[in-house]
């Protein structure tokens, strides 16, 4: 989308080559004393208030040659994508969604349950996690097609414009944290297939080379956007290449383990199934706090929903499933390494390679979402904010070990899921998804109710782990809402025009 010209005669012609795009409005807005006028779009999807951004209705008789000032990025975060610009169809998503729910992560992942539930136990917590993970995070996905905003931006109608802004600053820490893991992850595989290719002395096997590589590349799809990669790239012909990968990871399998003894064969009582459970849900459940960076470019909530779920569901019980299986079958031991050189022997390591590419898209993810939580605390484009952050992630990966990985996922659900079960009751209880609500600075039922379900998450983990914690915390925060939004009012009539 081009910057209109503040001379009134250009904005006519702009608008007049345009006319076709619907959903424009115009208007001019003092700059500061001494600085010249600045002039952007500002688009708005049909359904949602401009009350609910901060910003007044202005007439319907408002000329053509006044411009808006906002900001000319299609991935600002607090304002509204307007209905000319989401492209995104349920098959967009599916592809999106297949290819984040596939990853080294994702196998390894599946490594950790496999020792300690066999493969059966393992299957079932990984069903069923996976499968309620994903209902939850197609549901946070409607959030973002029905408010047009992105995820933190969207808080902001559960939390407040104050409250919302911690959980954006937790969201940039943890994204920066998984940026970098998936940089690691890349790297040592990479590292260990160039070692195998050509010796542990070669200049392919170098870590310092990968981190890099992929870094950069990771950082260069995030300053892009989702919407040049799903629409370019996964559609076209990316899902297909990870598809062909999956299906030769699974014939490789059936063809080379004798998967009847694994399936006879019980766990030998390390994890618990209720971990197992938790392990599994915090998969889909760690990427809540980002889907509606992507969701608010969905044509329909439908679509949204139906398209997320399924291609989450099928990616990540595929993937998680397969590395259960291979590290049970091929690296009993569990160790990282093992698993990857049982990988990297099926089909001469094309498979293994595709899974590897294919993991940039996750650090990608990572990278945008970081930026655009960044964009609500600082005044900077998040294109600007992405190359930024993906330096960031690349500078810790070369100097971080890949350590402690199971209890970085459980502190993710000890803090997003609790959140999202109150975000979740506000938005389809409540306010019965209305973006057009007056919003305060705080609203402290929801904070307070946020805070209740972090507590009762570490209160089960540390003493009743057999119950798990990641489910009950989530219901728990929610209903304690629920109950509180009455004593706490909230004001949510609807906001004037």
């Amino acid at each position: 989308m081009s910057r209109p010209s503040g001379s009134a005669r250009k904005a006519a012609s702009c608008t007049k080559r345009s006319k076709d795009i619907l959903g424009r409005r115009a208007m001019r807005t003092a700059s500061q004393p001494g600085q010249p006028l600045q002039t952007l779009h500002m688009p708005v999807p049909v359904g949602v208030g401009l009350a609910a951004m901060g910003f007044k209705r202005l007439p319907d008789s408002l000329p053509v040659e006044t411009i808006v000032v906002s900001t000319s990025s299609h991935y600002s975060p607090d304002h509204p994508v307007p209905s000319h610009q989401r492209t995104f169809g349920a098959r967009d998503l599916f592809s999106l969604w297949f290819s984040l729910g596939i990853g080294l992560m994702v196998l390894q992942t599946g490594a950790l349950l496999g020792p300690g539930l066999g493969l059966a136990g393992a299957l079932l917590a990984i069903v069923l996690g996976t499968a309620v993970g994903v209902l939850l995070l197609a549901a946070v996905g409607v959030i973002g097609s029905d408010t047009g905003l992105s995820a933190m931006a969207a808080l902001r109608l559960s939390l407040g414009r104050q409250g919302a802004a911690l959980p954006a600053l937790l969201n940039l820490l943890q994204l920066i944290g998984w940026g970098a893991f998936e940089i690691i992850v890349m790297r040592d595989a990479a590292s260990l297939l160039g070692a195998r290719a050509f010796g542990d002395g070669s200049l392919w096997a170098g870590p310092l080379l990968w981190t890099l590589f992929f870094g950069g590349l990771a950082t260069l799809l995030a300053v892009s956007g989702p919407l040049t990669f799903v629409r370019r790239i996964l559609r076209k012909w990316g899902i297909w290449l990870l598809l062909g990968a999956c299906l030769w990871l699974t014939w490789n399998l059936f063809a080379k383990a004798d998967l009847a003894s694994l399936w006879q064969r019980t766990g030998d009582g390390s994890l618990s199934f209720a971990l197992g459970f938790d392990i599994a849900i915090a998969m889909p459940l760690s990427w809540l706090p980002l889907i509606a960076d992507y969701s608010r470019f969905g044509q329909r909530a439908s679509r949204v929903f139906g398209g997320t779920a399924l291609g989450f569901f099928i990616g990540n019980f595929w993937l998680m499933s397969l590395g259960v299986a291979y590290t049970l079958a091929f690296a009993p031991s569990g160790e990282t390494n093992a698993l990857l050189l049982a990988l990297a022997g099926a089909g001469l390591g094309i498979p293994l390679l595709l899974i590897l590419l294919d993991e940039s898209e996750n650090a990608f993810a990572d990278i945008h979402s970081a930026a655009v939580s960044t964009g609500l605390l600082l005044p900077l484009k998040v294109e600007h904010l992405a190359l930024v952050i993906g330096l960031v992630c690349t500078l810790i990966a070369c100097f971080a070990p890949l350590a402690q990985y199971q209890n970085f996922l459980l502190l993710i659900g000890s803090v997003f899921a609790p959140l999202f079960g109150v975000v979740l009751v506000d938005h389809f209880i409540w306010r019965r998804r209305r973006a057009d609500v007056s919003i305060r600075a705080l609203h402290w039922g929801a904070l307070l109710a946020w805070c209740g379900g972090v507590l009762i998450y570490h209160l089960l983990a540390n003493y009743y782990p057999e119950v798990g914690a990641t489910l009950p915390a989530l219901l728990s925060a929610g209903l304690l809402y629920g109950l509180s939004a009455g004593v706490f009012s909230r004001g949510q009539e609807k906001a004037p025009a």
